[in-house]
This record gives C-alpha cells, structure tokens and sequence, in this order.
C-alpha cells in the first residue's frame, strides 16, 4: 500500500478538527517520538485514513467518515497540541 506524508491530509485534517492541524505537534504512547502530523505515515487509500508514527508504525490516528459523520481516534497520541495562532 502506498504511503503519503500528512500534508497529504491536510484537508481532511482541516474539515475534522476545524482548524489547520499539520503543524499540531503530536508525541507517540508507544515509543514517544514527537513530531507534527505533516510527518505521519499516511494510508489513505484505505476506507479511510490511518496515520502511523514514522519512527515505530504504531497507529496514531485513524478518521473514517460515515453517512457524513467523521470518526476519529487519536488514541495512539500520548499527547496532540494545537499550534498556538499567530
């Protein structure tokens, strides 16, 4: 499966969190490497998209939509901050 990096869904980002998140600094609950989402491993041609630490591949992010509702779980994320607006 091709891979993308996460400026790849950075749309989709946009639509399910409301705000441009590519530059929101996430750190890994496994192996705690931090980084922001424009350097996820991205599978997106699944039926939805699934978001990888590029350092361990554990799953950190996962959004599929259903009957135009977004399901997100970030669960894979010890921490997710928004970057501060300037």
């Amino acid at each position: 499966m091709t891979t993308v990096d996460g400026n790849a869904i950075a749309g989709t980002l946009r639509t399910t969190f409301g705000a441009e998140m590519t530059a929101a600094n996430g750190t890994c609950a496994h192996c705690g490497a931090s980084g922001p989402l424009a350097e996820l491993r991205v599978y997106a041609e699944a039926p939805g998209v699934v978001g990888r630490c590029r350092h361990c591949e554990s799953i950190l992010l996962v959004i599929v939509e259903r009957h135009g509702v977004s399901c997100v779980d970030v669960s894979g994320f010890a921490t997710l901050e928004q970057p501060a607006h300037r």
